[in-house]
């Protein structure tokens, strides 16, 4: 490692602690910022001679990345990880910066800088789980992101593991190398519809997919197969089958599973241990935690696109209890809501509802023409007490807190706080 190298890591961990403890975030950013000023080309030195997996997409990153990492912990190694999901340069920096030079790392990257990433990190497996509309103002048309994937795969050699159901990622991954093909399912296919071959038509039929041009569904090595009471297993074409059973909900974090377990799989670590260990992870970075919020219990779940939501409003839609809906729109966020128009929230009509955020006036008219019942309270803790208020009957279910980015963590941070006040 060179000079200026060590002393990048020294000014990362100086200032991600600097960070902790004054309360100004998760310590992850900063710190890599201020590494990567001192030493921009630190980035490979820390990687070299590592083994890296990455993973990327739009929604499902950060849980993906987890249970990946919890496979690979499975072996005994010590792995570096972003697992706050601070997913750019300076997350990637501050998390290789806290290891030695053997320790493998599993890494989540934002779709937009994958191809960056592939250049400058070489890992030896990426997994690709979806592409969708994110972030309104200021992101790229997917059909754009998906080509630019294409063309930093193309000459890369590691082995990608990539979602046949998706067209995106399917061109996105389709001029690897080495590509396992996972029918990882696709629930949310509007932005899916035009071709990113040819700029036609993607015609759907059933699982399958194909476009008249010839771009079509790769063969999947590894299907999914799901019964209605809940079940999923994955089954490969060498007549291997396997149960996925995780402590996180929902039927897309199985899905994302099998990737992963691919993935796992690709770095020389059986599926079973793979699914074993992946078992093991309850939460990911608050998501899918069961907490108490101002004493009420409740179920956090973080959505920040349509196709986000959409795969949570499945999960949540068998359930009675009330939801909390929250919606901010900030940077982080993006500052365009207008895909709330998007989201199914007439699936939310005859539960208690309460919008929030500091964009819950938008939201509320959203629920008006969903023809969904519902209050108002822009506080997310406030909002949490009112939803359990407005409960039918006495339930042991918790309130469902679904809300964008950052909502999502005000909420915690709101919470916190009056927890710290209690005491």
């Amino acid at each position: 490692m060179t000079l200026r190298t060590r002393a990048a890591v020294g000014v990362t961990a100086a200032v991600n602690g600097l960070s902790r403890r004054l309360g100004l975030g998760n310590g992850t950013v900063a710190g890599g910022r201020a590494g990567l000023r001192l030493a921009p080309t630190a980035l490979a030195e820390l990687a070299a001679g590592r083994t890296v997996a990455v993973v990327s997409g739009t929604n499902g990153k950060t849980t993906t990345t987890r249970l990946l990492a919890a496979a690979v912990e499975s072996t005994g190694a010590k792995v570096l990880t972003n697992a706050t999901g601070s997913n750019m340069p300076p997350g990637h920096f501050a998390a290789l910066a806290g290891g030695d030079p053997a320790d493998p790392a599993v890494l989540e990257v934002d779709e937009g800088y994958l191809p960056s990433t592939m250049r400058t990190l070489h890992p030896a497996v990426a997994v690709l789980l979806n592409l969708s509309r994110d972030q309104l103002d200021r992101s790229n048309e997917v059909r754009m992101v998906a080509a630019r994937w294409r063309n930093a795969l193309a000459s890369g050699d590691a082995t990608v593991v990539a979602n046949a159901d998706d067209p995106l990622v399917a061109y996105g991954a389709g001029a690897a190398a080495s590509v396992v093909w996972v029918a990882g399912g696709m629930r949310w296919r509007a932005d899916a519809s035009g071709c990113p071959a040819c700029g036609g038509r993607i015609t759907f039929d059933g699982v399958t997919w194909s476009c008249a041009c010839g771009f079509a569904r790769p063969t999947p090595e590894v299907t999914i197969e799901e019964d209605p009471s809940g079940a999923t297993r994955a089954r490969w074409r060498d007549g291997r089958c396997l149960p996925v059973e995780l402590a996180v909900p929902g039927a897309f974090n199985r899905r994302n599973a099998v990737l992963a377990a691919v993935a796992a799989e690709a770095l020389g670590i059986p599926a079973e241990a793979a699914f074993a260990a992946m078992a093991t992870v309850e939460g990911v970075a608050g998501r899918f935690s069961l907490r108490l919020v101002a004493g009420v219990p409740t179920r956090l779940l973080l959505a920040k696109n349509p196709a986000g939501w959409a795969e949570l409003l499945d999960l949540v839609a068998p359930g009675t209890a009330p939801v909390v809906v929250a919606i901010n729109a900030r940077v982080a966020d993006g500052r365009d809501p207008s895909w709330l128009w998007d989201v199914e929230f007439e699936r939310l009509a005859g539960r208690p509802v309460v919008a929030t955020g500091e964009r819950s006036a938008d939201l509320s008219v959203r629920l008006e023409y969903a023809q969904v019942d519902h209050e108002r309270m822009p506080d997310p803790v406030e909002a949490v007490r009112l939803a359990a208020r407005l409960a039918p009957v006495p339930t042991e279910e918790p309130v469902e807190f679904i809300g964008n980015y950052t909502a999502f963590h005000d909420l915690l941070r709101a919470d916190a706080r009056s927890d710290r006040r209690a005491r």
